[in-house]
């Protein structure tokens, strides 16, 4: 048994405490807040701020959330620890978080979706109740992986500071336009060779008989994933800054359409070319990474040749509703 292995087998007491104090009401409350750290809201989240917010800060999500990823999935596939339930026979978890809780334990992957995603908006632009609310949202998630049974304080832990690392490595670059502009090709670059990288360590441990074929697999699926997402991003950044380079202003209703409807596209190559591109290719690896690539340079390639028009969209009764609420905000103001 390994060092990390005994740390692991050492933070068991604490979810046992955590399991004597569930009731129903909490079992909902925190199998409900534990999405949060799921693949879909990493996704809407980055999107709804490279749309619709700020782009650069879209990109700073999008990127700190790609890298931590690799980071997580290779300590997974390299240190090999157990789930809870798995390390302790004894020990229960809430049925609820069982299919989410696939591969190995150790690190968090739902904490480190959560911590890097809502580190880099309160980093961005820091102010005090943005940077509150932020926080509430990283702990909220991390303890309930805890609570869950799902994964131990040792993989909470180093995934929050995993995460916090690469804001604040990488926040510099976001900083100003000109810094931006400057590092963005490498970090494009770096990001598809870290995911190469990730692909071919998982390829080299295939014949490994100390791993677990469910996990194999689970790294696999990881690999190509992410294969598929940096090689979208090259795309997606070559095309925007030589031919779209879009802009996020626009009209609030606007905003909402143009959201819930690309959303709505991301989805559909997300869930509807699932089983369609593993026909085509007859291997289920080579369609995730074509699946995902085409989820990226949707969002970033293709929906936002549409933005210039919706830019230039206005509805007549969402018009008049706009002025008359800031009219009556205008006589708010005025009056105190």
């Amino acid at each position: 048994m390994t060092f990390m292995h005994k740390l692991a087998e050492g933070c068991m007491p604490f979810l046992y405490f955590l399991e004597s104090i569930r009731n129903p009401v909490l079992d909902f409350l925190f199998a409900l807040i534990t999405h949060l750290g799921e693949e879909t809201f990493f996704l809407a989240i980055a999107i709804l701020f490279f749309w619709c917010i700020n782009k650069r800060e879209g990109y700073f999500i999008l990127i700190t959330g790609l890298i931590g990823t690799v980071v997580n999935q290779l300590a997974k596939l390299f240190f090999r620890i157990p789930r809870p339930w798995v390390l302790d026979k004894n020990f229960d978890i809430i049925e609820s978080a069982r299919a989410e809780a696939t591969g190995y334990s150790f690190p968090s992957g739902h904490t480190q979706n959560i911590a890097g995603t809502y580190g880099a908006i309160a980093a961005y632009n820091p102010k005090k109740w943005k940077t509150v609310l932020c926080v509430t949202i990283i702990v909220l998630v991390a303890f309930s992986r805890m609570y869950l049974g799902v994964h131990t304080p040792l993989d909470v832990v180093v995934s929050l500071l995993v995460a916090l690392g690469l804001v604040v490595a990488l926040r510099p670059c976001f900083a100003t336009e000109e810094g931006f502009k400057k590092s963005m090709p490498f970090i494009v670059i770096g990001s598809v060779i870290l995911s190469i990288g990730f692909l071919v360590y998982v390829l080299s441990i295939a014949g490994d008989t100390t791993l677990d074929p469910d996990n194999f697999n689970s790294g696999m699926k990881n690999a190509c994933t992410l294969l598929g997402c940096t090689a979208g991003l090259v795309l997606v950044y070559f095309v925007d800054t030589k031919f779209v380079n879009f802009t996020t202003e626009g009209r609030w209703y606007v905003q909402i359409i143009k959201l819930a409807i690309g959303l709505g596209g991301v989805l559909a190559i997300k869930s509807g070319l699932s089983k369609p591109l593993v026909s085509l290719f007859g291997d289920e690896y080579i369609a995730r990474a074509v699946r995902y690539f085409l989820i990226v340079g949707f969002a970033g390639a293709v929906w936002p040749l549409t933005f210039a028009w919706f830019g230039k969209l206005r509805i007549g009764f969402m018009e008049r509703f706009t002025d008359w609420v800031s009219g009556h905000v205008a006589k708010l103001k005025k009056s105190k």
